[in-house]
């Protein structure tokens, strides 16, 4: 149970839904800012205007995914004015209180150094983001049948990057009779896809790789579907970038060579919200359980 504990959201998407439920249900005092506008009206909760006042008596503050951006604008789609936190919000802060998010960027990992407050990525832990693989990995086929007038069966697919997202989408697309090409950065990761049956490149040698192609999947947030890269792609090639943006393809020059390219992160908030949000919500109240060494008979 999280009685006693006051639990702050701030901002976010249909995944948080499913965390405040839970942590409502185990009795802890939830405050909410910037849902508004969600449909039907959230119950057992209270919903706050956000200020300096309320982060300073938060045991616990509940960011979306992004946590905020470097102005500190929080992503909330379900709220009736912009949210933005402020350097003096976030010096309210207590040392004590536990910030969750599931990747923060540059602002929001400076104000936890400077105001010393536990600052957790819940995508840092292995457990989550392999949970989450499977919802990106399910939205980006769903993408690859939108945008294709193939089958999966039958067509030849690139998956730059084997980390846990690349690793489910590539065994997806395995089963779904894909072949499978991979670009790896590391000697085990070239093993571990010939182990599975995939094709394995060094991924910097894209180049060489260029040819009968029907799908490119990138995982990896850094520029490596080039311009020069797409300049070899054969045109009707689709890539579904999944890294976060602004992602690992050069869009502009996709676009003017007539090469379909889409940016695609968060897919587990778009096809799944549900069953990320579950994910995350799981993850989150046994984390507070053991932050605050709360007994955890009920989690």
């Amino acid at each position: 149970m999280l009685t006693g504990l006051t639990i702050v959201f701030i901002g976010g998407d249909a995944r948080q839904i499913q965390i405040i439920n839970k942590c409502t249900e185990l009795d802890a005092t939830v405050k909410v800012v910037g849902f508004e506008q969600w449909e039907p009206p959230l119950s057992g909760v209270s919903h706050e205007k956000l200020s300096p006042g309320l982060l300073m008596r938060a045991d616990v503050i509940v960011f979306p995914v992004i946590g905020c951006n470097d102005q500190g604008v929080v992503d909330s789609p379900f709220a009736n004015d912009e949210v933005v936190l402020t350097k003096d919000m976030f010096a309210e802060i207590r040392e004590e209180t536990v910030v969750y998010t599931g990747m923060a960027k540059s602002l929001l990992k400076r104000m936890a150094a400077e105001f010393s407050f536990k600052l957790i990525e819940l995508l840092e832990r292995d457990d989550v983001a392999i949970f989450n693989s499977i919802p990106t990995a399910e939205g980006a086929i769903m993408m690859a049948i939108q945008h294709t007038d193939i089958t999966i069966h039958g067509s030849t697919c690139i998956v730059l990057g084997i980390g846990r997202t690349g690793f489910t989408l590539a065994q997806t697309l395995q089963g779904l009779g894909a072949t499978v090409k991979v670009g790896v950065r590391r000697e085990d990761q070239a093993a571990r896809a010939i182990q599975m049956g995939w094709k394995p490149f060094v991924a910097t040698d894209l180049r060489a790789y260029t040819g009968e192609i029907d799908l490119i999947f990138n995982t990896i947030p850094t520029m490596i579907v080039t311009a020069q890269i797409i300049s070899k792609l054969p045109r009707n090639v689709v890539i579904i970038d999944l890294a976060s943006a602004p992602g690992g393809t050069d869009f502009r020059f996709a676009e003017k060579r007539g090469i379909k390219a889409l940016l695609a992160p968060g897919l587990p908030g778009i096809v799944a919200p549900k069953t990320a949000g579950i994910i995350m919500a799981n993850t989150i109240c046994q984390s507070i359980s053991e932050e605050f060494h709360l007994r955890g008979d009920e989690m």
